[in-house]
Order: structure tokens, then C-alpha cells, then sequence
């Protein structure tokens, strides 16, 4: 591998502004190493004034000057620095660059097409989605973009920002009925020509931005889903109108006590949900996709991938990028996955499993021994633990699920769902346990990690499956291995396992 970079990147909003850090290895790898999110409202007063006020400058420079002084401190070999729409709307735009250049951080403004491009590329390189409407709605404006062939084709900036529509519209607290019908009727207007369009190609909408993130997470509480993770959960209109029901009912004081939405966007979450709900009736939908990636991540491919900017398949990737995380053996990772799929290939006619059920458990070899980075012991614990703690691009959140499951179980015990059980449904306890009949075989068969097993040859018979290892020698301490993994097997697809060696 190449050296480990670090950059930052800034994306300077109309409600909060964040620094990111990203340790990465150009083209191979990457990882979130830290961030700092500040609520500077810079665009607070700017759809009245066309203004950015003195308080929004103030806390905006102050920000500036708290992610360079962390830059210098951390020896960060660069930082960008993304300025969007209230600093592109703003009419004294000039002075504000004038007054944050002492500071070192050169700043780009994005033009709304620009911005609007960086959100398709992060959704493009995070989302198993070739084609997409993608919804960025800020404190200032919403950017709808059309995603096709997984580029940018087209995009509008409407001025429905959540911090502009509050200001605009909801002036009580709560909201009076005829204000909330105001702002829906400007945003129908407004987005009326993109819900025409959404409503005839019918494609899937993405979401990305801290107002949709605070809307999924305070669903998920309310519904108690099982996973801590936003990117590529599937918001459902009726869970939004559920929430929507409860913040019109509710002061600013009470939204901020709701599980999931942060304190410093209580005041304006209401205006964005409105949007949202206005977007997906107008449109035909029943929900929309959460992406955790925006234009911040959008910035950073364009850093770590050379034109047109995009990893080749998503799902490979984002396996490929979690295994590179943690240091482990390759060679005995490559032999574990072959064996596995020589034996689900064999097992076809008992399992009746398909293509996909395939890469879940060509992803589960993959990740499988991640956790012997924290230890030996318990390592499949440790292994389901990092699997689970972050987002994987490219995986819905049941096969997520799933795969951590295999992790879990691939040296022992008898499979759970545990807490995943509300994302499983009847037919994948049967087919989970059989994955794991595979791969737990599999590393056993590999259990010296000299790749003794060579190949294998798998043969159904009525009441037995009969594996015939080619092997280098006798691989005594593998087949001792395996065998005792015979009685798991019988459970899972209803045969004996009889292991034969076949020496060279």
C-alpha cells in the first residue's frame, strides 16, 4: 500500500458547519479518524436581508479559526474548504471571504450545480443505485439532483432551506395551521416540475444532510430499530407522517427532547419534514433512502479516486475497504473464501440458494477474522462488533445484518438473530445457517493456515454429502478440525458429512 494520508474537509453550511478528517490510502482505502460540528446558522436573517448577518459571520469565522488551529495541531496535510448556499446567496459573499482569508483556509464557493454534483458522486460511490433522484436539503436551500449511469445529469436549487422556511413561515411555536399550509403550498410550487418528473420515471429518492438524518434516527427510535445506523435505511412516508404529527404539536423545548433530534436543529427540523412529506406525496413515493454521505464525502472522492471519481462496484468496495482497516493474513482470508464457495456451490441442490446469498458469504470470509486485530479470543465477537459499528456501502441493512451473523458464528455456537430478528424474515434462519455451515467448514479445513487443502470435490448422496479433500500431505489437524463441525452440518442441510481425503 502507498502512505497514509490525512486531509480535512470543511462544508461550511447555512445551519452548521463540520470538519472531517479522513486517514485514507489513495485509491485503496479510507477511514472517518475525526470531525467537529459547530451550528454556526450563517444563513440566520438571509432570506430577509439577501444578507449573511454580523452574528452568522462572527460565528462562522470563529469556526474557521477553530478547524485551522485543529489543522495545524494535527499536522493535516490539507483542508478543504466547501462554502454552499448561504455563502453562495449571500450579497456581502465578498466581505465574508475578505474576513476569513487571514485565517489560511482557502474556501471554495460551490455553485448550486456543483454542489449538487458532489452529493450524486457521494451517493453514487455509497449506494447500490444507478439511477436516483438525490434530495440535499440544508439550512438554506434543497438541491433535487437526477442521477443517472451513476453521474450527475441535472439538478435545481429551490430556496426551501429549513433555516430560510422557519424564518419565512413557521413564526409561531408551535406552528399555527395556516403557516404550515403556507410553506407547503410555496414548496409544491416551488418543486413543482421535479414532482412531475419523479411521479412518471418513478425512481427510487435518496435523502442526504443532517435534517433527514435527525428525521430517520428519531423514527428509528420511536419504532425501536434494532440498528444504529442511518445510511441505506429506508425512511417510510407513514413513519414520517407519524413524527410529523407529534413536532406539530410540540415547541422548539419539546422537539429538542425527542429521541434522535439534536437540540440545535429543533427550532428548524419542522420546516424540513414538511418538505420532505410534501416531496414524497407529490412525487407517488412510500419513502426514501437515507444516505449517510453528502457533499462532504462527495469532496473527498474527488481526492481519492482519480476521474470520473467513482469505485468500480459499491458493496466490493465497501468490503474490501473495512478488510483493509485491520491487518490480517490475505493468503488464509483467499483460501477460506474459495473453499466456502466450492462448498456452497456443491450444496446447490440442498440449500436452493442463489447468486446473492453467494456474495454475503464470499463478504463473510472476507471479514470473517477482522476481530483477531483485538484479540485471538472471542475474535468472532470482536469480528461482529466491527462489523456492525459502522455503515458498509453497497449492503441493505438486513444483508448488514446478516453478515454480521456469519462473522458472529463462523468458529462456534448455534445461530441467533438476537437483536436483528426485526430484520429477518421466516426464510433466512434456515438460509443464515446454512452460510455459516460453509464457512465454519471452510476455516476449519484451513485450520493450520498453511493451505494444506488445496481444493475440494463435494458429492450429494441421499443421506450423506461426501467432501473429498486434495490436499499436500495429510492434513491431520484440519480434518480433526472439521469433523467436529459434522453435527452442525447434519443440522443445516439434513445430510451426514463425511470428509475423505485424497492425498497427493
Amino acid at each position: 500500500m502507498t502512505a497514509v494520508q490525512r486531509v480535512g474537509i470543511v462544508d461550511l453550511g447555512s445551519n452548521t458547519s463540520r470538519l472531517v478528517v479522513y486517514a485514507f490510502s489513495p485509491g485503496e482505502w479510507f477511514r472517518l479518524e475525526d470531525e467537529i460540528r459547530e451550528p454556526v446558522r450563517l444563513g440566520e436573517g438571509l432570506a430577509e436581508s439577501g444578507r449573511l448577518s454580523e452574528g452568522g459571520i462572527r460565528r462562522g469565522l470563529a469556526a474557521l479559526r477553530l478547524y485551522a488551529d485543529f489543522a495545524a495541531s494535527t499536522n493535516l496535510a490539507a483542508v478543504t474548504v466547501i462554502a454552499t448556499s448561504a455563502v453562495r446567496d449571500a450579497s456581502n459573499q465578498g466581505a465574508f471571504l475578505k474576513a476569513a482569508k487571514p485565517i489560511g483556509l482557502p474556501i471554495e464557493v460551490l455553485s448550486g450545480p456543483q454542489e449538487a454534483a458532489h452529493g450524486v458522486l457521494a451517493v453514487a460511490n455509497s449506494l447500490n443505485f444507478s439511477e436516483a433522484w438525490v434530495m440535499d436539503l440544508g439550512g438554506g436551500s434543497a438541491q433535487l439532483s437526477r442521477m443517472e449511469n451513476r453521474e450527475y445529469a441535472s439538478g435545481t436549487a429551490h430556496p426551501l432551506g429549513g433555516v430560510r422556511l422557519t424564518e419565512g413561515y413557521l413564526r409561531s411555536d408551535p406552528p399555527k395551521a395556516n403557516e404550515v399550509e403556507a410553506l407547503e403550498r410555496m414548496a409544491r410550487k416551488s418543486l413543482r416540475r421535479e414532482l412531475r418528473q419523479m411521479k412518471a420515471d418513478g425512481m427510487p429518492l435518496v435523502a442526504m444532510g443532517g435534517t433527514i438524518r435527525n428525521l430517520a434516527r428519531a423514527v428509528q427510535k420511536a419504532q425501536g430499530f434494532p440498528l444504529d445506523l442511518l445510511h441505506g435505511y429506508y425512511l417510510e412516508l407513514d413513519g414520517l407522517q407519524t413524527l410529523i404529527e407529534k413536532l406539530l404539536s410540540s415547541s422548539t423545548k419539546q422537539r429538542a427532547a425527542i429521541p434522535g433530534i439534536n437540540a440545535d436543529r429543533a427550532d428548524v427540523i419542522l420546516a424540513g419534514a414538511l418538505v420532505y412529506r410534501t416531496v414524497l406525496i407529490g412525487a407517488g413515493l412510500g419513502g426514501l433512502t437515507v444516505s449517510g454521505q453528502g457533499v462532504r464525502e462527495g469532496a473527498f472522492y474527488m481526492r481519492f479516486l482519480p476521474a470520473p471519481h467513482l469505485v468500480p462496484d459499491v458493496r466490493t468496495f465497501g468490503v474490501r475497504n473495512l478488510f483493509m482497516r485491520y491487518e490480517q493474513p490475505l493468503a488464509h482470508t483467499e483460501r477460506v473464501r474459495a473453499l466456502a464457495r466450492k462448498l456452497f456451490d456443491g450444496t446447490a441442490v440442498l440449500h436452493g440458494l442463489g447468486p446473492h446469498d453467494a456474495r454475503t458469504l464470499d463478504d463473510a470470509a472476507t471479514l470473517h477474522d477482522i476481530g483477531t486485530v483485538i484479540a485471538y479470543h472471542d475474535h468472532h465477537k470482536h469480528g461482529a462488533y466491527l462489523v456492525s459499528a459502522d455503515s458498509l456501502p453497497g449492503i441493505s441493512l438486513r444483508d448488514h445484518a446478516l453478515l454480521t451473523l456469519l462473522v458472529q458464528y463462523h468458529r462456534k455456537g448455534d445461530p441467533k438473530p438476537g437483536i436483528y430478528k426485526p430484520l429477518l424474515g421466516p426464510q433466512d434462519a434456515p438460509m443464515t445457517q446454512r452460510l455459516i455451515a460453509c464457512l465454519r467448514l471452510a476455516e476449519f479445513l484451513e485450520r493450520s493456515r498453511a493451505g494444506r487443502v488445496r481444493d475440494l470435490e463435494v458429492t450429494v448422496e441421499p443421506k450423506a454429502v461426501h467432501v473429498r479433500l486434495i490436499a499436500d500431505g495429510e492434513p491431520r489437524v484440519e480434518l480433526w478440525e472439521a469433523r467436529k463441525q459434522a453435527p452442525f452440518f447434519q443440522k443445516a442441510f439434513g445430510r451426514a458429512l463425511i470428509l475423505e481425503p485424497d492425498l497427493d
